[in-house]
Formats: C-alpha cells, structure tokens, sequence
C-alpha cells in the first residue's frame, strides 16, 4: 500500500514538473469559469446535482487509486456516456452563462453609451422621493436598476419608455389603476427604459413565506443578472433592495438613498459626492428639528 502512495505521490511530482505557464493560464480561465458556474446554480436544484456529481467524481478517483475494478469499470463508462445528459440537466444554466457572456456591457462596450454619473444620480434622487412617498401610501413598486449585464429581453416584453427618471413618472406608473402597475420598470444608464416588464421569480426554496410575488420576482431577478431591484411593499409600505439573491428589508429613505449611490455610482463620482450627502443630511436634520419644534 505505501509503495503505491509512494508511486502515485512521485507520479504526481513528475506532473507538476511538467506545468509551464500556458498549462497555468488554461488552469486559470478553467476555474473561473468554474467559478462562474457555482455562482449561477447557487441557491438552485442544479446545486444539489453538482453536489452529487462531486461525490461521484470522488467514488470515481478512489475506485481507480485502489484499483477497485469493477467500479471503476461501471462508472467510467456512465462517465463517457453521461456527458451528453449533463448538458441537457444544465441547459438552463448554461444558456443563462451564455446570455450574460454576450449581453455584457464591457463585452460590447464599443457599442454602448458612456453613463452620465449626473443623470444616474438625479435618477437615484426621483427615485428615494418617489419610493418614500408611495411607501406612504402602501403603493407596490418594483424598480430594477441594469448594470453591466443588459436585460433587452425582459425591456421587450415590456413597453419601452425611454423617458427620464421623475417621482411623478414613477408614482403614475405604479398607481393602481395604471395599466403598467403590475410590472417592474427598467432604469437604465439613469434613464426609465421600459415599464410593466415580467421578472422571473425566484427559485430558492428557502424564502419565507411572507415574501409575495413582487419580492420572489425581485429577488429572482437579482439571481438570473447583477441587476439592482427596489421593491416596495403593497401589503406593509416597507421598502427592500434585491442585489445577488440577497433582501435587504425595512430601509429607511436614507439608507436607500445611500444603498443606491454605493451600489449604482462610479467609485469617483461618490468620492466626489460625499460633502453633497453630508450637507444635505445636516440639512434634512436641521428641518427634522424645526418641524419637531413646531
């Protein structure tokens, strides 16, 4: 036993011997797109299968080091037959990893807009003032702020608007007899790109059931893009930030308005906008005080 641990420990050292740069390159881009790929099933069924496939690869390994032949025989056949049913098992996250390399905006950056940090912020502002106002009210709202990765398909299911961000566009699209009130609306480079738009829910089995359809498609629509989604809740006013499958709940204006700026502005322009978000807060505390005193 120990001469073949010897054997297999030397075999291994000759290996690495052999590994030049292009081996460590190609190893490199293999683990990213790894990486990826755990990064897309995480929180999904596929989960549990890559799990299970881990375990068989582990079955697979040991029967071969300590030559347990049958089983090795047995499942390295299903191996070679079984890549075929693994593609079809994984069609969705594979067309998911697929749609997202090709709707990247640093992937067609030649072919896009440059963002104008002043219109994402005034868009940022409307936005607070919009979601404050209608959490008032209990007005549903389900607002998704695109990134990098471009949510065409969903836009053209909706109805394009392409108009600019104002809590008065906002407030007469979510009004409930609005026809466009049920959908979420797409803001996109600071600027209202499309209205009642069909988000996917989410497939995590883990939420807690007191999350309705809006939160789920919030929430599933953050897991399927790097999208940012403000949700308000028609049931209790509360307003949440969708972002990487994870819910942020019951923030208040401030803590939106701050949420919004980290996660949406360029890392200089919120160096540069720090004093502003410091003279307004002392501002907005200075009325808070008069108004008590009144």
């Amino acid at each position: 036993m120990s001469l073949e641990l010897h054997e297999f420990l030397a075999w291994i050292l000759r290996y690495v011997m052999t590994i030049g740069i292009s081996d460590i390159i190609d190893m490199g881009i293999m683990a990213l797109v790894l990486y990826r790929l755990l990064l897309l099933v995480r929180s999904t069924k596929a989960e549990s299968l890559l799990k299970g496939m881990l375990v068989f690869l582990i079955i697979l390994g040991a029967s071969y080091m300590f030559h347990l032949n049958t089983i090795n025989y047995v499942m390295s056949n299903m191996v070679q037959s079984g890549v075929l049913a693994l593609i079809i098992l994984f069609q969705p996250e594979i067309r998911r990893i697929l749609e997202q390399m090709g709707s990247s905006r640093k992937l067609l950056g030649f072919f896009s807009h440059g963002e104008d940090s002043n219109t994402i912020e005034k868009a940022i502002a409307q936005t607070v003032v919009a979601c404050t106002e209608m959490s008032k009210s209990h007005t549903g709202v389900l607002m998704v702020f695109e990134r990098e990765l471009l949510l065409d398909d969903l836009a053209r299911g909706g109805t394009i608007v392409d108009a600019t961000v104002s809590s008065e566009l906002l407030k007469n699209i979510f009004f409930v007899k609005s026809p466009l009130h049920d959908g979420a609306v797409i803001v996109r480079n600071g600027r209202l790109f499309a209205a009642g738009c069909v988000l996917p829910l989410s497939k995590n089995e883990n939420l807690s059931r007191e999350l309705g359809t809006r939160h789920r498609a919030g929430i599933g629509m953050s897991e399927n893009s790097d999208a940012l989604v403000v949700i308000v809740s028609e049931e209790t006013g509360s307003i949440s930030v969708a972002v990487g499958g994870m819910l942020k709940r019951h923030l208040s204006p401030e803590t939106l308005d701050t949420l919004l700026h980290n996660d949406l502005m360029p890392q200089e322009d919120q160096e540069e906008a720090k004093p502003k978000f410091q003279l307004l807060a002392s501002l907005r505390t200075k009325r808070g005080g008069s108004e008590d005193g009144e």
